[in-house]
């Protein structure tokens, strides 16, 4: 996949893209996640010299599926927004049956299409199912100017690619109107949609706080199930996710709290909450890949007890704590939150995750003081002795 940016020229490929080209040899595979994150070119990408493109979007492509022209030719057929068609799942059903064998079907889409994708099985058993994130910088190749790149301008491709602060701040404001205006209405039947804006607008200053829905409320003058309906929506169009609070009996843990975070952490403006943002973002993509690719289970929490003990992450596999995360900017002391986790749970990892930190190294506790690139090269590649760094 290849971008022209302001400044160079780069060859960017996707985490996703190798376990894609494998899947497609066996079943069809469904790409899903925000708009303009990526799938089209992605898509695009593996057609090869034999491949065929068609978007439901474009009339004359939408005619040739509404008429079943489809290639004579085998190679690689990417269908690219076909959950617009309320008869999407019976025609892949069927073309997959009949012509799987002469065409290998690559099928992109925005939220809806992951939601479409749930409510119903005739489809089952057919295809593989991978989400795209933003820019991650494993895909930079671990670069600093990289990570610098993407704390400032987020992982979207075009404002990442523009290195312009003005372009990005422009796209950044059509990008929202267009999740408000146009993905919530075709969602669902939502009126007042200049609440909904304020409240998208209102989140990225409750990025790394406890989620209150009644603070909301009495802000934007609303019922509870109002806003957390809202909420849910831009869950499911990409616009956010929440991360539920880690419960153990050997901690006295909230239950109910939530945390909120934005796949665009360029929105917030507090440079530790961006960061944080950014950490969460890094984790959920490393989790979806391992899910999606590789079929495991992991999952990604918080830590906060009624003493109001709070670590920011709490990693998790096989419904196990894996790994307890606590971001700064900065090197400074560990935090004794972390350190009261790792006294609880003394053999599970413990990590003080900075964004420019050099110098790395264990506590007596056992605790990791680490970079934010050298963790996630870690954490990537399996290497947890870090006794070395």
């Amino acid at each position: 996949m290849s971008k022209k940016t302001d400044m160079t020229f780069e060859i960017l490929h996707r985490n996703i893209e190798t376990h894609v080209t494998n899947d497609l040899r066996i079943k069809m595979v469904f790409i899903s996640g925000p708009r303009q994150v990526g799938k089209t070119t992605l898509g695009k990408s593996l057609l090869g010299e034999t491949g065929t493109y068609l978007n439901w979007d474009f009339t004359d492509h939408r005619e040739k599926i509404l008429k079943g022209i489809w290639p004579q030719q085998k190679g690689i057929l990417v269908l690219d927004e076909i959950h617009k068609f309320p008869k999407w799942r019976n025609l892949l059903k069927g073309l997959y049956d009949v012509l799987g064998d002469n065409l290998t079907i690559l099928v992109t889409g925005s939220a809806k299409l992951d939601a479409y994708r749930r409510s119903g099985d005739s489809l089952q058993g057919r295809y593989h199912h991978y989400r795209l994130h933003p820019i991650s910088i494993s895909e930079l190749g671990w670069s600093e100017d990289g990570l610098q790149a993407l704390i400032k301008y987020g992982g979207f491709p075009e404002p990442f690619f523009s290195a312009s602060e003005s372009k990005a701040n422009r796209w950044r404001k059509e990008y929202r109107t267009r999740i408000v205006r146009e993905e919530m209405v075709s969602l669902e039947q939502f009126n007042d949609l200049g609440s909904i804006e304020l409240l998208a607008m209102r989140i990225p200053d409750l990025v790394g706080g406890v989620l209150s829905i009644n603070s909301l409320r009495e802000d934007l003058q609303v019922a509870h199930k109002t806003v957390d309906k809202w909420l849910r929506a831009l869950d499911s169009l990409y616009y956010t996710f929440k991360l539920l609070p880690f419960g153990s009996p050997m901690i006295r843990a909230v239950k109910k709290e939530k945390k909120v975070y934005l796949w665009d952490w360029s929105l917030i403006r507090n440079e530790g909450a961006r960061f944080e943002n950014w950490i969460a973002s890094e984790l959920s993509h490393f989790i979806h890949l391992r899910e999606d690719a590789l079929g495991e289970d992991w999952e990604l929490q918080f830590f906060r007890d009624t003493e109001k003990r709070e670590v920011d992450f709490v990693l998790l596999k096989d419904f196990k704590p894996f790994a307890f995360i606590e971001c700064i900017l900065s090197e400074t002391n560990i935090s004794p939150n972390l350190k009261y986790l790792k006294a609880k749970f003394k053999d599970i990892n413990c990590f003080q995750i900075n964004l420019s930190g050099k110098n790395n190294y264990i506590t007596k506790e056992g605790i990791y003081n680490i970079s934010a690139i050298e963790f996630l090269k870690k954490l990537h590649s399996g290497e947890w002795d870090l006794n070395s760094t």
